[in-house]
């Protein structure tokens, strides 16, 4: 307003509006034809003059060839109306110049409506007295001190009500810290408690396997001198039959030499013949023994194929009568297994104990990871924050709009750009598209990869850019990786600083810190 020149006392019609005078017009059918409103407006506001609306004044002949311009009704509005009346003034089309003799009939003339247009009889006078009335430039100061004042009493209770209410909100807030902190105190015991436990039990179960390791060994060792002393006593076995089966040679060689005495002397005194039937019943018992000796090399040789066990060394030992000390060993050995039996049943009901107790805790920790992820949802950490939240899989709007602006300007580049993220965003919640595809290494594991191959791909890359695909990689890669089902995001708690998921001491190390800020601010 300080540029405007103004008289405080001259009456102006509020709200502020313009006349614009001899607009050409034509006849057509009976009637006066002239330009549209919205046609006058456009042009006015293509000069800087932001009119809100351009009403022509229309009587029974049709177009009257006046218009009124109406302008906001604020200060702006009333530079806007000045400016508008000495543009026409310095092409010398104003009000004066209007009504002069010497008035052209082609050009436009126009001016700020005031008190005499007002009173005025006509169209003209009949609509500013309809929807204006007449107020000068002190009046109108002197209304938005009027209201500036209500508004600053209004300002100065509601901002007394806030104090009040931030007073409560700092004592709550103090409350909540308390507990807050106490909490985490808490966790952190918890946290530490649970990683010595850890620890410990990680540094008891290593030595107890590798004293099992060691008792294993020691125990093959064993069985593996067993087994070579088993094979000795096969071999031994084996040596007894071949003697066995020279002593039957023998003794057949023996009859036939018996049976040629018989023939050569059959009239053998009776002590002959009896040593003869004695040497019979001998050979059947040789014979006897022999078959006995078959079997049992059957059996031992039945025995060697389950030599690794310990019910084959068990049978083994059976068979071998009379050998006390090896009696003795196998049940040391079992003896051993028994204990051992016991000690791992032990060993496995501790570690099921520390298993069920594993998962408490970290269900806790689960629980205070979607706590703290809700926090900082409705906690405002600032764009630079390096911890917060992140919905993996989202796609960011920005590069959307960067590639429409190429295109499109102001508010209709915005539109395309939301258009063509939702549109993505549909994309990306069809089950059929999967651009991924599945590599095996030579160790035989398989990877997920991306396929660049992939047409939708191709056509984003072609179609919309670098800016685009990248956004919408990143998207589907972090539904694929974190969320394979892909129908909805995951807010997860993030590390922005270093590109990946936060740790919950992370995200409690950062949330102390904005407390411990706001704090001092307020100190």
């Amino acid at each position: 307003m300080s540029n405007v020149e103004k008289k405080d006392d001259e009456m102006f019609v509020y709200p502020w509006m313009g006349i614009i005078a001899n607009i050409p017009t034509t006849v057509q059918n009976g009637r006066n034809v002239g330009g549209s409103g919205s046609g006058l407006r456009e042009d006015l506001k293509k000069k800087g003059f932001n009119p809100l609306r351009v009403h022509p004044l229309w009587n029974w002949r049709g177009h009257s060839g006046f218009a009124i311009v109406e302008f906001k009704k604020e200060w702006d509005g009333f530079n806007n109306a000045i400016m508008f009346e000495k543009s026409f003034d310095l092409e010398n089309c104003g009000k004066k110049d209007y009504f002069s003799p010497t008035r052209q009939t082609d050009k436009l003339y126009g001016w700020v409506a005031r008190e005499d247009d007002y009173h005025a009889r006509g169209l003209v006078g009949d609509y500013l007295k309809n929807n204006g009335d007449l107020k000068s430039v002190s009046d109108k100061e002197s209304e938005d001190q009027r209201k500036a004042s209500q508004l600053v009493t209004t300002l100065t209770n509601t901002l007394e009500t806030k104090n009040l209410r931030l007073k409560e909100m700092e004592s709550k807030y103090s409350h909540v810290k308390m507990c807050f902190r106490a909490l985490m105190d808490e966790k952190e015991e918890i946290i530490k408690a649970y990683n010595e436990e850890s620890k410990r039990m990680q540094e008891n179960a290593h030595d107890h396997f590798k004293k099992i390791s060691l008792e294993h060994e020691k125990m093959a060792r064993q069985f593996s001198d067993q087994k070579t002393e088993l094979e000795q006593r096969e071999k031994e076995l084996f040596d007894r039959e071949a003697q066995n089966e020279a002593e039957t040679r023998k003794l057949l060689h023996q009859k036939k030499m018996n049976e040629m005495a018989t023939l050569e002397q059959k009239k053998a005194d009776e002590s002959m013949l009896r040593l003869a039937e004695e040497q019979k019943r001998e050979k059947e018992k040789l014979h006897g023994r022999i078959i006995e000796l078959e079997k049992q090399l059957d059996a031992k040789q039945a025995l060697e194929l389950e030599i690794q066990s310990m019910k084959g060394q068990l049978e083994v030992m059976q068979h071998m009568k009379g050998d006390g000390e090896m009696m003795q060993k196998m049940k040391a050995i079992q003896e051993q297994l028994k204990e051992k039996e016991e000690e791992w049943d032990g060993v496995e009901e501790l570690y099921n104990t520390l298993l069920v107790r594993e998962r408490v805790i970290s269900n806790e920790l689960l629980d205070a990871r979607k706590e703290l992820i809700t926090g900082l949802n409705d906690i405002s950490t600032g764009t630079r924050a390096s911890i917060g939240v992140k919905r993996l899989g989202e796609l960011d709007i920005k590069p959307f709009r960067i590639a429409a602006r190429r295109k499109y300007k102001g508010v209709e580049a915005n539109l395309k750009a939301a258009e063509l993220c939702s549109q993505f965003q549909d994309y990306l919640l069809d089950p059929h598209w999967h651009p991924f595809k599945t590599l095996t290494d030579k160790d035989g594991n398989s990877k997920g990869i991306l396929d660049e191959e992939d047409e939708r791909l191709k056509a984003t890359m072609s179609e919309h850019g670098e800016e685009v695909y990248n956004a919408v990689v990143t998207a589907i890669t972090e539904r694929n990786e974190y969320n394979p089902s892909g129908t909805y995001v995951v807010p997860e708690l993030w590390n922005f600083k270093e590109g990946k998921k936060a740790t919950l001491k992370e995200g409690v190390d950062f949330l102390l810190k904005q407390w411990k800020q706001v704090k001092r601010k307020k100190h």
